[in-house]
């Protein structure tokens, strides 16, 4: 045989390993036993095979997306938000974090937090949402809350006796998002409830805090300005500030749909 014909069979084989390696892996992923793939390298054809194997795929993506929907439906996003036509100019971004870190959620597996900082209407919750989305598009367990419903919530767990069901549930997911963080005043309890959620996630998940209230004024808000600072420094250490300024893009985008539709001057 020449060299021509003895890569062609070298190939051939490497095929068949490699399609055979596919087939058990994906079978492995479906949790089937490791003596279904061996009937089928052992009784099955290359054809029948290359067909299981397309079937397994298959299985697999469809998994795959359905645990993408049920992820999103669990996070409770009030609305759908993505990063397409995202502006980032009003956002200062930290020196040690980029756009590119945030839109890749590499963050999140690395269990860090972010603050997002500024005025009311300037995207910070637009961004959270997208972060959000993005996280549940790629398998991450995330859940959605304003911090009044979050402080509620709480509350009527622990009226019902089904606090500590709640708080292992949020223990389970990979990213909180917290939004209007400071807007409305939290009582002792309700600060303590948080601070724990906080203590909680501190390098094990990651948190996305919206909030136009400085570091300085959290104490007022939190009631006690140990616990705020306790807070902050759980918080900042693995985390990055982000700042959100300029004029309200809500208003912005507001005024330039009005604009849009002012008749011109005669």
């Amino acid at each position: 045989m020449g060299d021509d014909g003895e890569n062609v069979l070298v190939g051939d084989v490497l095929l068949l390993v490699a399609e055979d390696f596919e087939l058990l892996e994906a079978a492995r992923k479906l949790f089937l036993s490791s003596s279904v793939a061996d009937l089928c390298k052992n009784e099955a054809t290359p054809k029948q095979e290359e067909f299981l194997l397309h079937v397994f795929q298959a299985e697999l993506a469809a998994r795959e997306e359905n645990k993408r929907h049920r992820l999103m439906k669990r996070a409770g996003f009030p609305t759908y938000k993505t990063f397409e036509g995202y502006e980032y100019g009003h956002i200062q971004f930290p020196p040690l974090f980029s756009r590119e870190e945030l839109e890749s959620c590499q963050f999140i597996r690395e269990h860090k937090n972010l603050i997002l900082y500024g005025p009311v209407g300037t995207g910070k919750t637009h961004l959270a949402i997208a972060i959000g989305v993005k996280a549940c598009q790629m398998g991450l367990k995330t859940k959605f809350f304003s911090v009044t419903e979050l402080v509620l919530k709480l509350a009527e767990a622990r009226k019902q006796g089904t606090l500590e069901k709640l708080v292992k549930d949020l223990q389970k997911q990979d990213l909180l998002i917290l939004d209007e963080w400071g807007y409305v005043p939290v009582d002792r309890d309700g600060s303590q409830m948080l601070f724990r959620i906080v203590s909680d996630s501190y390098e094990r998940k990651s948190l996305i805090l919206t909030t136009n209230l400085e570091f300085s004024k959290w104490g007022s808000v939190f009631t006690d300005e140990q616990m705020a600072a306790a807070m902050i420094d759980r918080l900042a250490h693995h985390g990055h500030l982000l700042m959100a300024g300029g004029r309200s893009y809500r208003m912005e985008h507001a005024l330039m749909r009005q604009d849009a539709v002012v008749e011109p001057a005669s």
